[in-house]
């Protein structure tokens, strides 16, 4: 046999990037089963547990800015900061945030070591909905749905890609503005999807955010980086 043809054709994803994926892909797996009639309650079981995962996953800016006015985190429910990436409205949401998520995980995670990529998909998903929630104390005038599903953090992997290919292009001379082209295209695609079919919320503060935050926390994260910071805070 010619040396490399028993290479694997795919690249591997990973498996920090399964232990981010597995809990989505486990709540679809139980929504799924209840779509089946393997749940007590008939074929509508599944919607009825989605439902009810979602309502008890999702975080409302109200739990923050309860929290902020009581100057303490009790009964806050900021718990929900950690859990509302895992759970979505729907199959194909779901889907969206798992395919962006092995793509886009895959590539960060070839350069940033495993607990860096988990630290900006968590981060990402903390800060975007901490954002969402200031904002929304700032304009109480609008209605702010609550935060569902794993784009933020997405966005934030996103972020240290562009990070990624904005620091090769500086590297080669070449115009560094090219590496937010993504994020550009992907935020004008989810402008259009929700004019045409509705469901236009305000979510995207949060995965802008998201995207924010990890392409900035990619500076201190990356291979090197914090110590790149500390030589830059002692020439100073």
């Amino acid at each position: 046999m010619r040396p490399g043809y028993d290479e694997n054709p795919v690249n591997p994803v990973p498996a920090i990037i399964w232990v981010l994926a597995l809990p989505i892909v486990a709540a679809e797996a139980y929504f799924g089963l209840g779509r089946l009639g393997f749940l007590s309650g008939g074929p509508g079981a599944g919607q009825a547990a989605r439902q009810i995962m979602v309502e008890r996953t999702a975080f409302a800016p109200e739990f923050l800015i309860r929290a902020w006015d009581r100057h303490s985190a009790a009964g806050g429910e900021l718990w929900r900061l950690l859990t509302y990436p895992f759970v979505h409205y729907s199959f194909t949401h779901a889907l969206f945030v798992v395919v962006f998520l092995l793509a886009l995980g895959n590539m960060v995670a070839r350069v940033f070591r495993p607990w860096a990529v988990a630290a900006l998909f968590m981060a990402s998903a903390i800060g975007g909905g901490i954002v969402y929630a200031l904002i929304a104390g700032l304009a109480p005038q609008f209605r702010f749905e609550p935060l569902v599903g794993g784009y933020p953090a997405v966005y934030g992997l996103l972020g240290a890609f562009t990070f990624l290919l904005w620091t090769r292009l500086g590297q080669e001379h070449a115009n560094q503005l090219r590496a937010f082209s993504l994020i550009g295209i992907l935020l004008a695609f989810q402008l259009v999807f929700g004019v045409l079919f509705g469901g236009a919320g305000k979510s995207w503060i949060a995965e802008i955010a998201g995207f924010v935050i990890g392409f900035l926390l990619s500076f201190v994260l990356v291979p090197g980086g914090l110590g790149r910071v500390r030589r830059g805070i002692r020439h100073r």
